[in-house]
């Protein structure tokens, strides 16, 4: 039970503090706001309800990984793999928001999408579960990045 509350809580950690760098930007008036954006942006409310979502999927993927054994290379190579890129989520907010950098931005999100793959075919070999359930936020990043790419481009 310690280990899934862990777990849960290492990708909820990172969201808020994610958060930190969206929040002040996404007000009206702020950074966000007034940048343009392509016509499939999704409104501003639609994000942090998501976000959470994919943060539990998250979680438990990496519990059903974890209760696997530490000791085991898969789980440790799978855990190091999800590390890399909560890391380089977490990186992106900051340079998308903090920096206010779209194309920095781009060029992290493009990397954590390979990590997330990475991430997927190594939880697979532990559980396939566990690389299923992070499929979600396989395709919300990848449409991420397309957002991120137009975002980037509309405002040069």
């Amino acid at each position: 039970m310690k280990k899934l509350f862990i777990a849960l809580l290492i990708p909820q950690l990172v969201g808020a503090l994610g958060s930190m760098f969206t929040m002040p930007n996404v007000n009206v008036g702020g950074w966000y706001s007034v940048l343009h954006k392509p016509v499939f942006n999704p409104p501003s409310w639609v994000f942090s309800p998501v976000w959470v979502t994919l943060f539990v999927l998250m979680g438990i993927a990496l519990y059903w990984v974890w209760k696997h054994g530490i000791e085991k290379k898969d789980v440790k190579v799978g855990m190091w793999l999800f590390a890399i890129q909560l890391f380089l989520n977490l990186l992106w907010s900051g340079l998308f928001f903090g920096l206010h950098d779209p194309f920095l931005a781009f060029i992290d999100i493009c990397l954590l999408l390979v990590f997330i793959i990475l991430t997927i075919f190594q939880f697979q070999k532990v559980s396939v579960h566990a690389g299923l359930i992070m499929l979600p936020y396989l395709f919300w990043v990848g449409f991420a990045v397309v957002l991120n790419y137009h975002i980037w481009i509309l405002n040069i």
